[in-house]
């Protein structure tokens, strides 16, 4: 699959060499001009040694429709063979190492391998893990976001298993790219977006989550960050969409966002703060407060759409050891840049990501230096808007990296929930972007820049290479695990309320009789008979002539709902953990378990619903015509 998607790659990216051939992409290089582009519409001036398009930086939505439809595929496709060759370079390491063994890796594996068993269950939306506890379960579908353990599920039906993890980089980090080049392509030279693209789709910190942390929920989300930014930038007024609509900006700023916050949600209260930072940024300029009438409904529909999720989420954290996420080690005044600890191996990691955020932020202001307008300007120029823009948010990410940020960690709402605070190199990887392909506008910085850009993901990826742990024993482990009736191990912020994971038994059987007081010795005489052992529903008959008690591999959660023989129960609990204990009578006893839809998810369904319904009533209104070949 891995060599198909290599023979696909360089097929596209011959393409794109045509098309860079055919409009100039050499001269973008080694400094020529950009005849081909004017030829196609594109009007463009230099100001300061910079060529800027002109329909772009004046923020008109007339350029679009101008554009012939088929060349406007063609630098689609172009990209598309970019982004895909990018990604496929950032995993070529995966060929000969085998995966990379980063410090989340486990996690997401173990989500994949246990939404894949509850598919052939006929479990279409997972929302207990089943195998997590060694078998006892744990609520981790309710509060992880679901689009990434969905997509590592869905690509293991189409790939081995060992090679699950390189696809899965490859296909978002090829959508990052596209992601780049949307936003891009809205303001500069075709060939320039191009190189955005490829700069963002191996950005440095891009390339820290896929060597050294595996965070596959965090790497989607970073993808789709261009995205929510320009739908942000057509929301507050900045950016002008096609037909000027508000309705239709809206709509696709609470898409954008939603699929945020779908994916990964320290990402994703990242992009919110974001978000509403460009929203309070433009009402400040304008002098106007459309912008942040605007930013609240594209937010409150963002919100909306994920309601399915996020409503839940929020409301039974109270049933789980939440604060567990903040645990020593995971704390924002733990992992400010160079922070050191008592751990040796938390402050190697901390040094090295402090190093990536230095990288970031330096490349990030050569490029935005490189790529300034002009300060001489008229203030209400759109390339001067646009600058201050992406400046304002590089700022912002670099100021709450470093300690003297600790006031908004302690008193922004959730911000603490984001944990590290360099991971605000996933908002600032987008300004770098942007930046990096405006500079390679200017005349005489393109080959230096290209150059330099080049070296450093070039160094940047040998040393995390080196850095790396590589594993291929991994996914195979926790394969032959599952089939052996063990699970794998669970994670202590979704570990139920009373239960201490550390005390499961790593193995177990499903059901155990015992006997019916503690203090007697041994269980009486039992016959069990399983009907059923589902993720969310567990059937089964007890017979016995004694009084028992009967132990489920299951430990205790607010939706599961126990019944014996028809009539409710409440479980008993084991001493030291949450483990389901179930007192019986002499006879036969049939005992069910079903994991219940909450009041709470059934809310959250029916507010994402309205949020759908809205959307498409927004969409309606805007006029947007989804097969359209225009932007």
């Amino acid at each position: 699959m891995t060599f198909a998607l290599s023979m696909r790659a360089l097929s596209w990216l011959r393409e794109a060499v045509a098309i860079f051939r055919e409009n100039g992409i050499t001269s973008l290089i080694l400094g020529g001009p950009f005849h081909k582009e004017e030829a196609s519409g594109c009007q463009t001036s230099q100001r300061n040694g910079v060529r800027w398009h002109e329909h772009c930086m004046i923020f008109s939505a007339e350029h679009p429709d101008k554009m012939n439809a088929a060349a406007g595929f063609r630098w689609w496709l172009a990209a598309l063979g970019v982004s895909l060759a990018t990604a496929l370079l950032v995993i070529a390491p995966f060929f000969r190492l085998g995966n990379a063994s980063g410090h989340d890796f486990g996690f997401h594996v173990a989500s994949w391998l246990d939404v894949a068993e509850q598919w052939k269950e006929g479990i279409l939306f997972p929302r207990w893990t089943e195998w997590a506890n060694h078998g006892f379960g744990e609520p981790r579908f309710i509060f992880y976001p679901p689009l990434s353990w969905i997509l590592g599920a869905a690509l293991s039906f189409v790939v081995p298993w060992n090679a699950v993890p390189g696809v899965f980089i490859v296909l978002v980090q090829t959508v990052a790219g596209l992601c780049s080049f949307a936003l891009g392509r809205r303001f500069l030279p075709m060939s320039a977006a191009v190189f955005g693209a490829a700069c963002y789709a191996a950005n440095p910190y891009a390339l820290l989550v896929v060597y050294m942390r595996s965070d596959f929920a965090e790497l989607l989300a970073c993808a789709l960050m261009p995205l929510v930014a320009l739908a942000a930038l057509q929301l507050c007024g900045l950016v002008e969409n096609r037909r000027s609509s508000l309705p239709r900006s809206m709509a696709l700023f609470a898409v954008a966002f939603a699929a945020v916050w779908l994916s990964n949600a320290p990402a994703a209260v990242m992009a919110s703060y974001s978000a509403a930072l460009l929203f309070a940024w433009t009402a400040f300029r304008e002098k106007s407060l459309r912008p942040l009438w605007r930013g609240a409904g594209g937010l409150a529909l963002g919100f909306g759409l994920t309601s399915f999720y996020l409503l839940p989420a929020a409301f039974e954290q109270r049933w789980v050891n939440i604060a567990q996420a903040l645990s020593p080690g995971l704390q924002p005044s733990e992992n400010f840049l160079y922070t050191m600890i008592s751990d040796p191996e938390h402050n190697a990691f901390n040094s090295i990501a402090s190093s990536m955020a230095i990288l970031l932020l330096a490349m990030t202001g050569v490029a935005g230096i490189v790529a300034h307008p002009g300060i001489k300007q008229e203030e209400e120029s759109g390339e001067r808007k646009l600058w201050s823009v992406f400046l304002l948010l590089s700022a912002a990410a670099a100021m709450l990296m470093i300690r003297p940020s600790s006031f908004f960690w302690t008193h922004l709402p959730k911000l603490r929930f984001v944990q590290f605070p360099w991971r605000w190199m996933a908002v600032l990887a987008v300004p770098y972007a942007y930046f990096s392909a405006a500079a390679m506008g200017r005349r005489r910085m393109r080959w230096i820049w290209g150059v330099a850009v080049m070296a450093v993901i070039c160094g940047t990826a040998t040393l995390l290479v080196k850095k790396a742990w590589w594993d291929s024993d991994d996914i195979p482990d926790m394969r032959e695990a599952i089939a052996n009736d063990q699970g794998f191990e669970g994670t202590d912020e979704y570990d139920p309320s009373g239960d201490d994971h550390t005390n499961l038994p790593e193995k177990a059987p499903r059901v155990q009789a015992l006997p019916p007081e503690e203090s007697e010795g041994s269980a009486p005489q039992t016959e069990i008979h399983i009907e059923r052992w589902s993720a969310e529903e567990k059937i089964l008959r007890v017979t016995s002539r004694e009084p028992l008690r009967v132990a489920l591999r299951l430990v205790d959660y607010p939706a599961w709902r126990v019944e014996v023989n028809g009539k409710a129960v409440q479980p008993e609990h084991a001493e030291t953990n949450g483990e389901m204990i179930l007192e019986l009578t002499p006879g036969t006893e049939r005992i069910t378990a079903r994991f219940a839809r909450t009041p709470d998810r059934k809310l959250g369904i029916a507010i994402s619903l309205l949020g759908v319904l809205t959307l498409l009533a927004l969409l309606n209104a805007g006029g947007l015509r989804l097969l359209s070949a225009s932007p």
